[in-house]
């Protein structure tokens, strides 16, 4: 496997939470790249995330747009010469995608089909996916491989697998280079605060009561967004096209050891736990096997949990003027 060079990256959702720690890390790495932003600023975009990248990074380029917009996609294809594309652009948030599906089939899949023709008609290098171990569905024991097959429970897993498909069949029927990688549960810095964690701490700051979904059983594996973002650059730089990668930490945890893990670190009582009716179609447990990224592209999770949990949680208490404003959204 060779190791691709790039001139200009098409990053889409990169005012998000995974896509701007993605810029952070790439334009720190590979700082002679041109790096174009693409992001419609939903709720979830927030330019406050790269403000300091924009001021000083004289090849970082911010577009506000839909990725459903074809005329806007085709400009920005045809006058920045792209070569590859990440695209993190998509409606994320489950309790979301239960109460109106139709945005998340609109962006996330028709978006995805609106990139691929771009990247098609103009030939460039790489396309990668970013998608999430939920299209898989939920596993009682043991873990899911790249080769088996995809059972989404809701309405945002289901927009997701619905995107991986078109994507393997430009794969197959075009032959344009694309890779797609499936990622569990990522927190660290600038997550939304409707999240698990952002949501549990920023609450308990302001001495609130923490939301916990049912019995709090339902395990998820957690993994620090910088790991997640040094995987990604290796798929996009070395993994095979065509193929598929997970990407996890194995930090499998239910969601009650997180709840009183942050208890713990904030020094709150578990009193403040406040037990709700379980989301609809809420899945038990994910849980991917990441032996493949392992040995054929060398990558490793390098962040113990709880130190990455506990400078989460402290970025949280020093940002306030952060996630304060969009609490109020």
């Amino acid at each position: 496997m060779g190791n691709r060079e790039f001139k200009t990256l098409l990053i889409t959702g990169g005012a998000g939470f995974i896509g701007s720690n993605f810029i952070r890390y790439i334009t720190r790495k590979y700082p002679e790249y041109k790096i174009i932003n693409l992001d419609k600023l939903t709720y979830a975009g927030n330019l406050e995330n790269l403000k300091d990248i924009e001021e000083k990074n004289h090849n970082y380029k911010f577009i506000k747009g839909d990725i459903c917009d074809s005329n806007l996609i085709d400009e920005i294809f045809k006058f920045n010469n792209i070569d590859a594309t990440v695209n993190f652009a998509a409606e994320s948030h489950v309790d979301r995608s239960i109460e109106d599906p139709g945005v998340f089939i609109q962006t996330d899949v028709y978006g995805t089909y609106m990139l691929l023709e771009a990247s098609k008609k103009y030939n460039t290098k790489t396309f990668l996916q970013i998608s999430t171990d939920e299209v898989y569905g939920s596993i009682e024991k043991g873990s899911f491989t790249e080769n088996d097959p995809l059972k989404p429970n809701s309405p945002y897993s289901a927009s997701k697998t619905g995107a991986e498909m078109i994507v393997r069949s430009f794969y197959k029927t075009y032959k344009t280079p694309v890779i797609i990688s499936r990622t569990s549960n990522n927190f660290g810095p600038y997550q939304y605060p409707e999240k698990l964690i952002p949501l549990f701490v920023t609450n308990l700051i302001d001495e609130k009561k923490v939301p916990l979904y049912g019995d709090g059983k339902n395990v998820r594996d957690w993994i620090y967004v910088e790991d997640n973002c040094v995987a990604l650059d290796i798929i996009l730089h070395k993994g095979k096209i065509g193929d598929v990668y997970n990407i996890g930490a194995g930090n499998e945890k239910p969601n009650i050891w997180i709840t009183k893990k942050i208890l713990k670190m904030l020094d709150k009582p578990e009193s403040m736990i406040e037990p709700v009716i379980d989301r609809p179609g809420h899945d038990r447990r994910y849980s991917v096997d990441c032996a493949k990224i392992k040995t054929e592209l060398g990558w490793l999770p390098q962040n113990n949990f709880e130190q990455a949990l506990e400078k989460t949680i402290n970025w949280y208490v020093n940002n306030e003027d952060w996630w304060r404003p969009l609490k109020k959204i």
